[in-house]
């Protein structure tokens, strides 16, 4: 039987992307980052170099300015073709942009923009031991002093923990309210005070997760991002594109895995017939399609409502928690009607599924997602 696959969302940029996955063997790279983990370091400098850092910053900044919508179909077809690592790796001057849209003048242009051409890695400290998805329950502290301030307290599971060479952090300034005001703050990771250490992962492991302690480490005010006390203002939208271009992303390497197995059901046969005629088989990888496909389109439709300027925070919301689930369910069945090659490494469906299976905790847990979405359809009076 031949498969008759659904073509990609195109771009006009669509091309060069293939181009550069394939000059620089992302895909093959993508594997490798798995079974040696490491921080790709000559690939993100290219994708800086080539423009691929960044698609919706602006080009004063270095990125390609495209518009939301445009980026999330760029970023599936770059998870499609090259799995997550570098389709997030493109959205890292999207989680560092309370730095970019707030920081001073000197922080853009010494911090940022080097950040976007791929020359410097900056950590996003946000999630907390005890905090987990609310923001408000954060408890690193950042002790005002004469020239800045002394910051105290722990960051979990924080991306590059031990291999960006810089941070934003958030902590609360003991003032105003009793909690104490959340303030942004850009830290080198170098100072004195900082402490880093990893923490295995199931998938994404190239990251490098880990713990970062501060012990009343010396920030200069110079580095504070924004107003103090305004960084919960910052921060939400920022989560609020996240979790739409996240939605993206994970959809992508799902319809990979889809894309592999219909072609392998059409090839195996069971019982004399293509595995793809049993019912069992077939109809699960209909649906899949389907609701991948639904899944995308509603994501897009929220990223250009972003574009308008609508509010979008439930949609982005529930973007993200649509995706997951169905990658999920989607590469589960690839591993599934693969039978027990499905099962090994020799096949990239595992890794997808360790990969996206991060998914529903980091970037807002599905539970506090369905929350957020759910005050759509009940508000408070």
């Amino acid at each position: 039987m031949t498969a008759n696959l659904p073509p990609l969302p195109d771009d006009p940029l669509a091309e060069e992307l293939d181009s550069f996955i394939r000059d620089h063997r992302l895909f093959e790279r993508y594997r490798e980052l798995d079974r040696s983990p490491e921080f790709p370091a000559t690939e993100y400098r290219a994708m800086g170099r080539d423009g691929w850092l960044g698609l919706d910053r602006s080009p004063e900044d270095g990125g390609r300015g495209l518009p939301l919508a445009r980026s999330g179909r760029l970023l599936y077809r770059l998870a499609y073709r090259a799995g997550t690592a570098f389709a997030k790796l493109s959205l890292q001057p999207g989680f560092a942009s309370v730095l970019g849209e707030h920081g001073s003048k000197e922080l853009i242009g010494t911090y940022y923009r080097p950040l976007v051409r791929g020359e410097v890695l900056i950590g996003n400290h946000l999630t907390e031991p005890n905090a987990g998805s609310d923001l408000r329950a954060l408890a690193t502290i950042a002790e005002p002093t004469a020239t800045g301030y002394l910051l105290t307290g722990t960051k979990s599971e924080a991306a590059f923990a031990r291999d960006a060479a810089w941070a934003i952090v958030y902590a609360r300034v003991p003032r105003g309210s009793a909690k104490g005001d959340l303030t942004a703050f850009l830290v080198s990771q170098e100072l004195r005070g900082v402490e880093r250490e990893l923490v295995p992962d199931l998938g994404e492991r190239w990251m490098r997760r880990g713990r970062v302690r501060y012990d009343r480490v010396a920030v200069d005010a110079s580095f504070r991002i924004g107003e103090e006390g305004a960084a919960l203002g910052y921060v939400l939208p920022e989560l609020d594109r996240e979790r739409a271009l996240l939605a993206t992303i994970y959809l992508g390497v799902a319809r990979a895995s889809w894309d592999e197995v219909v072609g392998r059901v059409g090839e195996r046969r069971v019982f004399d017939r293509p595995l793809a005629e049993h019912e069992a088989v077939g109809f699960a990888l209909v649906e899949d399609w389907a609701e991948l496909e639904a899944t995308r389109l509603y994501a897009e439709r929220t990223l250009e409502r972003m574009d308008r300027g609508e509010r979008a925070d439930q949609d982005a919301a529930l973007a993200k928690v649509m995706a997951t689930r169905v990658a999920l369910r989607t590469i589960d069945h690839a591993i599934q009607f693969s039978g027990g090659a499905g099962y090994s490494q020799e096949l990239a469906h595992e890794q997808r599924w360790r990969d996206v299976r991060s998914g529903p905790i980091a970037h807002g847990s599905t539970e506090l997602l369905l929350r957020t979405a759910a005050r759509r359809i009940w508000r408070s009076t």
